[in-house]
């Protein structure tokens, strides 16, 4: 069955939903969001727990009776099975991806498999159990996916919208825009409830450490170079993930099967300026730091492949339609983050393992 945006369902029932990637950084942040705003949900994580997984950001959640966490991988058909008809799921909210660029340059073949190969599997697997469930209205596959699909904006060009043409420029955004056209494709083929969002650059607790926020946090607790790619003025749109969170509440809510949601932080900045605001609030935050002002440490190494110029999202319709805005603002949301990362370094000094070490080298050198 399709929907007009007149006809959306609307339901007050409890939800039955599973999130895949649920113990990766923006898929814990929801499923903390999501415990927290609906109690009486019924909350299935799927995580396969590789490098940027970790059990230890739902630690909190383990102990609630409508809480379940299930180690397994996406591709696996007869587990996704398995789990959507025994939990009687309603919801899938896919985050589960490979979503670093560089690691999609140094190996490419995991951002095929996962986010291709098991966005397939999954819209498979919803799909059939949808229908054995005689197509409930209420049902819904929400797909997190990434404004790099877009490709790289000029200075002067209008942000993405939710029409602007697809362009990928590197092996991750490729493979994630074969999982979007997936996702539509099962609306317009099958009746498939899917609804897509593009988000741009997130940032906030439980971020892996090697993106260019947690990095730069931890390297200055640590004294370590502070790597900035080529100029440092390649543009990103920063969104605190609390209001990612959100956004995505409200799209699985009210948002519309079929339709596409760009969501956005309204927070353009340049790389190299977005790490001297970070070194100013590290130097104010944490004042007993091995090399002080933390500036010091700022290093320009080669520049990637393939590396995007501008990101900027128009998140206009989510506003229009869906009645969400970012609420905080980039100095606030990174205050935020660096205090988390402050009070928090049991949960990133594990991280830094020797395997980790090696391709901070491999990447860096």
């Amino acid at each position: 069955m399709k929907f007009s945006k007149q006809e959306q369902p609307l339901s007050s029932e409890p939800h039955r939903i599973l999130v895949t990637g649920g113990a990766g950084f923006i898929g814990s942040n929801f499923v903390h969001h999501w415990c927290k705003q609906y109690p009486d949900d019924r909350v299935v994580v799927l995580d396969a727990l590789t490098y940027a997984g970790n059990r230890n950001n739902l630690a909190e959640l383990e102990g609630l009776q409508n809480f379940r966490f299930v180690q397994g991988d996406i591709c696996d058909r007869v587990l996704v099975d398995t789990l959507l008809q025994e939990e009687a799921i309603d919801t899938v909210a896919h985050f589960a991806a490979e979503s670093h660029v560089d690691r999609s340059i140094l190996g490419p073949d995991a951002f095929i498999r996962t986010n291709v190969v098991g966005t397939f599997t999954l819209l498979e697997s919803f799909r059939h159990h949808w229908e054995r469930r005689n197509r409930p209205e209420n049902a819904r596959f929400l797909h997190v996916s990434t404004d790099e699909v877009y490709g790289s904006l000029d200075p002067d060009d209008h942000p993405f919208t939710e029409t602007t043409p697809y362009a990928p420029n590197s092996p991750y955004s490729a493979s994630k825009a074969g999982s979007d056209h997936l996702a539509r494709a099962y609306y317009h083929t099958y009746g498939l409830p899917t609804i897509i969002t593009n988000c741009s650059n997130n940032y906030g607790p439980y971020h892996f450490p090697e993106k260019l926020i947690p990095l730069t946090c931890i390297n200055v607790l640590l004294g370590k170079a502070l790597p900035i790619y080529g100029d440092g003025q390649n543009i990103r749109d920063w969104l605190y993930v609390g209001d990612h969170c959100r956004a995505l509440d409200a799209v699985i809510h009210r948002g519309v099967p079929s339709e596409t949601y760009n969501i956005g932080g309204n927070n353009e900045v340049k790389n190299i300026d977005l790490v001297h605001m970070l070194c100013e609030l590290m130097n104010e935050l944490a004042p007993h730091l091995p090399v002080h002002p933390s500036q010091k440490l700022i290093t320009f190494v080669k520049d990637r492949p393939g590396h995007d110029r501008r990101y900027a999202i128009d998140a206009t319709k989510a506003k229009t339609e869906l009645g969400w805005t970012p609420a905080e603002t980039l100095e606030r949301g990174l205050r935020q983050t660096i205090e988390w990362y402050l009070a928090h370094r049991d949960w990133w000094q594990p991280l830094l393992s020797e395997e980790y070490q090696a391709y901070y080298r491999q990447v860096y050198a």
